[in-house]
């Protein structure tokens, strides 16, 4: 999606639609400034309010597009960020099979407003329709933003362009299905990035034999009761900077079955989407090859998927991690914890600055924040205030929880240095503090992102967060430590 951003509508604006924010103070302002034609007695006909997300058409305008539209804001001044996304879902919506470029004017948007607005907007412009045989038509490919005062820039614009194809990519992953999107596809698809961003990435992929070699116990237990192998897969993003990286670590279940703790089969197809947090991983890493941030960082997928079998793990199997500690395996549908526990001790090799660690992990998160907020972990005060304003600037919020030592005596064994579960107590807190025990040389963050990966329902579909929250916190580091 290309943005661009003009002072006035006659200034190079060349777009077939119009778009206008309006509230009820501004209506007269806005006919006065674009010089349309009998508006009192439009909007007293239709009686139009400019009431929030009210739409009024206007007709016959000499100096407006032919399809040109009032939008109404309602009270501008108590307009929330939440509400954004439906007015770009209403402008989107209507343009994106008609028009290849739309203007729309934010003018009386208040200006803190503006950037999360515009990115509300790419996010709206997005539709799948691979595996459809009548395709979408999706036709919009611009987006003119209008305002007289911004504190948006052409660089600013640049990144949300950048946040919007990451994002994209991320959604795309989530999207499909099982058979198709498998831990080798995963792979691939992090192969054929580094062959787009020659200059920018460096791939390796683990096959189960390496990671056998490497002793990642945990992580075999899982990919052992598929016919499709599991693959450890790392991106390296500017590997050339001097500068210890940050590292972002994605569970990648491409499908979770539950193995042989199975799960119930009502619901069990949205569980292609276990694999969200790997996909939001490559999403960011796609976004930094777009937006060429100055900032290295490491990217690590854990691929596997979980299907129960002859050669799957059984309930009370106990098995040996990478970091040398045992884990009595009490539940197989307990298995990102068990991916992701090899992953972060693999990752030390990489001397990160810290660890963001990003999974669908607990159905106990989603009891607790819904699909609103993510569930951010942290022992680290001063991360967990980096990554709730970057949460905040991206509207991709995170909600912080407790990992304290107190819920860690939940996770104990009688047999093995630690369960993998620990009761129903707490499930999400239980989980952190499962993988907290294999991050004690580095800073971390761990994100819960089970409620908000995707939608269920009618508008079924991954959602591509936290790419946008995850790209905030990295444009951040980059312009504090650059």
């Amino acid at each position: 999606m290309k943005l661009t951003i003009h002072p006035t509508y006659q200034d190079n604006v060349t777009a077939a639609a119009l778009f206008i924010l309006v509230d009820a103070n501004t209506l007269r302002t806005t006919a006065d400034h674009y010089k349309i034609k009998n508006l009192d007695s439009i909007t007293q006909a239709v009686q139009f309010k400019s009431g929030f997300n009210e739409s009024l058409s206007l007709t016959a305008q000499d100096n407006l597009p032919a399809f040109s539209q009032l939008i109404g804001l309602g009270s501008s001044s108590e307009l929330q960020p939440a509400k954004l996304a439906k007015l770009a879902q209403t402008i989107v919506k209507t343009a994106q099979k008609k028009f290849s470029s739309i203007a729309v004017d934010l003018s009386v948007l208040p200006q803190e407003l503006h950037y999360i607005f515009a990115l509300s907007l790419t996010q709206a412009a997005y539709g799948f329709d691979e595996f459809k045989t009548k395709k979408n038509e999706f036709v919009l490919e611009q987006i003119q933003l209008i305002a007289t005062q911004s504190p948006l820039t052409a660089h600013q614009l640049k990144f949300i362009e950048a946040v919007h194809t990451g994002q994209n990519f991320a959604r795309d992953l989530g999207n499909r299905p099982g058979n198709i999107c498998f831990p080798e596809y995963l792979a691939d698809q992090a192969l054929a990035l580094a062959e787009e961003f020659p200059d920018l990435l460096k791939v390796t992929v683990l096959n189960e034999q390496h990671m056998a070699d490497l002793g990642m116990g945990a992580f075999l237990a899982v990919s052992k009761g598929s016919e499709r192998p599991g693959r450890m897969i790392t991106l390296e993003y500017k590997a050339n900077l001097e500068q210890a990286p940050i590292v972002l670590v994605g569970k990648g279940i491409t499908f979770d079955t539950g193995g042989i703790s199975l799960k119930p089969g009502a619901g069990m197809d949205e569980m292609k989407f276990d694999m969200c947090g790997a996909a939001s991983v490559l999403g960011t890493i796609r976004a930094l090859c777009e937006s060429r941030l100055p900032i290295h960082v490491v990217a690590a997928i854990a691929a596997a998927e979980n299907m129960p079998s002859g050669k799957a793990t059984r309930p009370g199997d106990i098995v040996t991690t990478m970091s040398g500690q045992t884990v009595e395996i009490l539940n197989t549908d307990a298995e990102g914890r068990l991916v992701l526990c090899d992953a972060l001790t693999y990752i030390q090799r990489f001397n990160p600055a810290l660890v963001i660690d990003v999974a669908t992990l607990t159905g106990a998160c989603v009891i607790a924040l819904g699909s609103v907020l993510t569930g951010l972990f942290t022992p680290d005060d001063e991360l967990a205030q980096e990554l709730t304003q970057a949460g905040q600037q991206s509207f991709d919020r995170v909600w912080r929880m407790p990992v304290i030592d107190d819920y860690q005596e939940q996770l104990d064994s009688p047999f093995a240095d630690i369960g993998n579960i620990g009761g129903p107590k707490a499930g999400s807190v239980t989980a952190a503090c499962f993988l907290q025990r294999f991050t004690r040389d580095y800073r971390w963050a761990h994100l819960d992102i089970a409620g908000t990966a995707w939608n269920s329902g009618t508008h079924k579909g991954a959602t591509g967060r936290p790419v946008p929250l995850l790209m905030q916190f990295l444009a951040n580091r980059a312009e504090q430590h650059g």
